[in-house]
C-alpha cells in the first residue's frame, strides 16, 4: 500500500480519514467515559485561559443552533432525527464526490479537503447515530458504556460531544450601544471537536486555494480535449 499525502490515492485517502475518525473518537470516549458534563458554574477539565477543556453536547448543528429553532413546528426529537438524516444523506454524497475525484485527475489539495471534510462529518454522525444508544447520560455523573437499562437517547437521537475552547480575548460592551451594551462578550467562545476541526480545515482549503484548485481542473480539462 502507497502513502503519499503528495499523491492522495484510495489508500492514501482511506488512512486520513481513519487518522481523523481516530483521534476524534478516541477524544470524545476519554471525555465521555472520565467527566460528567461540564454544567453552568462548573470549571473546566482544564483552564489554561486561552485554551479549555471541557466536556458539551451538542444536540443541534454548528454552534448550539437546533433545526427546531428555525422551524419550530417541529418537535425536537423531529428536528434531531431530520438533522441527522441530512447527515446521513450529505456524507453518502460527499463520499461519492471523494470516490469520483480520487479516480479522475483532479487536484491533490481537492482530494485532501474532501477527505478532512468527509472524516470530520462521519465523526460527527457517529455521534447522532450511535452514542444514544451507547452511553448513559452524563448528567452529574461519569457515562457507562453499554449500561444495563439502556442508553440514554434512541438510536439517531445521540449527542455530538464537544470539548474543545479557545476564547481568545473577552470584553464589555459600552452601555451606549444598542442591544448589546453592558454585556460580557468572549471571542470565539464556541466549543468544538476534532471532527468540526477536520470539516473546517477543509473548507478553508477549498476558499483559500480554490483559484490554485480549480484552475488546475480547468487547465487538466483543456488539455484532455486538445
Amino acid at each position: 500500500m502507497k502513502f503519499k499525502v503528495s499523491n492522495i490515492n484510495l489508500q492514501t485517502a482511506i488512512v486520513i480519514i481513519l487518522i481523523v475518525l481516530l483521534m476524534d473518537q478516541a477524544s470524545k470516549l476519554f471525555i465521555k467515559l472520565n467527566y460528567p458534563l461540564t454544567l453552568n458554574g462548573n470549571g473546566a477539565i482544564v483552564d489554561w485561559g486561552f485554551f479549555k477543556l471541557l466536556f458539551v453536547e451538542n444536540k443541534g448543528m454548528a454552534m448550539g443552533a437546533k433545526l427546531n429553532d428555525i422551524f419550530p413546528f417541529f418537535s425536537e426529537k423531529t428536528a434531531k432525527l431530520v438533522l441527522t438524516i441530512f447527515r446521513l444523506v450529505a456524507i453518502v454524497g460527499i463520499g461519492y464526490w471523494l470516490w469520483g475525484n480520487i479516480h479522475t485527475q483532479s487536484a491533490n489539495l481537492f482530494r485532501l479537503a474532501l477527505c478532512l471534510i468527509f472524516a470530520g462529518a462521519l465523526g460527527n454522525i457517529i455521534d447522532s447515530v450511535f452514542y444514544g444508544i451507547i452511553f448513559s447520560h452524563s448528567y452529574g455523573q461519569v457515562a457507562t458504556l453499554f449500561p444495563e437499562g439502556g442508553g440514554y437517547a434512541p438510536i439517531f437521537q445521540g449527542h455530538v460531544v464537544d470539548m474543545l475552547q479557545f476564547p481568545l480575548v473577552s470584553w464589555n460592551w459600552p452601555d451606549w450601544m444598542p442591544w448589546v451594551g453592558g454585556e460580557h462578550y468572549t471571542f470565539f467562545q464556541y466549543v468544538f471537536n476534532i471532527a468540526d476541526t477536520a470539516i473546517s480545515i477543509g473548507a478553508g482549503i477549498l476558499i483559500v486555494f480554490n483559484k490554485t484548485i480549480f484552475g488546475q481542473e480547468v487547465k487538466k480539462s483543456s488539455s484532455q480535449k486538445v
